[in-house]
C-alpha cells in the first residue's frame, strides 16, 4: 500500500488503507494520513487516532458514534474502490485465479486493465518471483486503474504496463498464462497461441453468451487449443440469525462467463470439456439397470 505496509496485518500505519464500518454496516474506505480526518454525518475521526491502533478496534467519532476499523481484504477493496470501468466481482476473481491456475512465479499476460481489480489479484497470486504484463489501449483508463493497483498490489516491481493493443500482437514469449478482459478476445487467439508455453492456459472473461460463442469458435478453429470450457459463477448469500435461516432477497447472479483453453500440440478439432462430460453422463445414465 502506498506509503505504508503492504502486509494486511498488524497495526495501522500512515499510508495504509482503512475500512471503517458504522453500526448500520455502511463502509467507508480511506487512505490514512497523519494530518487527515474522516468526516461524515456521524462525526469526525482524525486519522491520527487510527494510526498506531490494532485492527478490529472500535473508535469513537466526535459525536460518539462507533466505527469498526479494519484493513480491507481484496474483496472489500474491489467493491469499494474508485471505478473507471465495470469491475470484476470477487466471486469471479477467485475462480479466474483457480481456473487459470495462476501460481507463484508464473508469467502472466493480461489485457484490459479496467479498474485494476484483476491486475491486483494476478499480482498477488504470482508473488515476488512472478510477473504480470498488462496491455491497455486507453491512457485515461490506465491512470485510474493504476491508482488502484498501486494501493493494493504488494509487489509493484513485478508489474509491467504496456500501452498497446493486444489484438495487434503479444510481444512476450513463453508465457504461462494469458488472461483477457477485453470485448473481442477472439482477435487475440492467434497471438495467445504463439505466446503461450506448451500446456499454458488461455482465459477470457466475457459478459454475454454471444461473445463466448464467437470466442469458442475461434479457439476451436485454432488447432493449438484444446480442453475448451466455459463456466458461469453464481453466488447466493444467506442470512443466519437466531430466529431464521434464509437466502437473501437479492443475490449477485450473472456477471460474466469464464472461458478457458489449453495450449497443446496442433490437432484438428478442439476437445470440449463440457461435451465430454455430457457424453459420460449419458453413458452412465444408459448403463443404469
Amino acid at each position: 500500500m502506498a506509503g505504508g505496509s503492504s502486509i494486511p496485518r498488524g497495526k495501522f500505519q500512515e499510508g495504509d488503507l482503512a475500512l471503517l464500518i458504522d453500526r448500520k454496516g455502511r463502509r467507508y474506505l480511506v487512505t490514512l494520513k497523519s494530518s487527515g480526518s474522516f468526516q461524515t454525518h456521524v462525526g469526525v475521526l482524525p486519522h491520527s487516532e487510527i494510526i498506531g491502533r490494532e485492527q478490529g478496534e472500535s473508535l469513537r467519532t466526535s459525536r460518539g458514534q462507533g466505527l469498526l476499523a479494519l484493513k480491507p481484504t481484496l474483496a472489500e477493496f474491489v467493491l469499494d474502490m474508485p471505478r473507471g470501468a465495470q469491475v470484476i466481482y470477487p466471486k469471479d476473481l477467485g475462480n479466474i485465479l483457480v481456473l487459470a491456475d495462476i501460481f507463484p512465479g508464473s508469467t502472466v499476460v493480461e489485457a484490459g486493465l479496467g479498474s485494476g481489480a484483476l491486475t491486483i489479484a494476478l499480482l498477488r497470486a504470482v508473488g515476488e518471483s512472478g510477473s504480470v504484463v498488462t496491455y491497455e489501449v486507453r491512457e485515461d483508463m490506465a491512470a485510474k486503474g493504476m491508482a488502484n493497483v498501486r494501493a493494493m498490489a504488494p509487489h509493484p516491481r513485478t508489474h509491467t504496463l504496456r500501452m498497446g493493443d493486444i489484438y495487434q500482437g503479444i510481444q512476450e514469449k513463453d508465457v504461462d498464462r494469458v488472461v483477457l478482459d477485453v470485448p473481442e478476445p477472439w482477435q487475440a487467439v492467434r497471438w495467445s497461441a504463439e505466446a503461450l508455453v506448451a500446456g499454458g492456459i488461455f482465459l477470457s472473461f466475457l459478459p454475454t453468451v454471444l461473445q463466448v460463442h464467437q470466442l469458442v469458435l475461434a479457439l476451436t478453429e485454432d488447432s493449438r487449443f484444446q480442453m475448451v470450457e466455459t463456466v458461469e459463477v453464481l453466488l447466493r448469500p444467506w442470512n443466519v440469525t437466531e430466529r431464521s435461516v434464509r437466502p437473501v432477497h437479492r443475490m449477485v447472479a450473472h456477471t460474466g462467463f469464464i472461458t478457458t483453453a489449453r495450449r497443446c500440440a496442433p490437432r484438428k478439432g478442439a476437445l470440449s470439456v463440457q461435451a465430454n462430460a455430457s457424453e459420460d453422463a449419458l453413458q452412465e445414465e444408459g448403463s443404469v439397470e
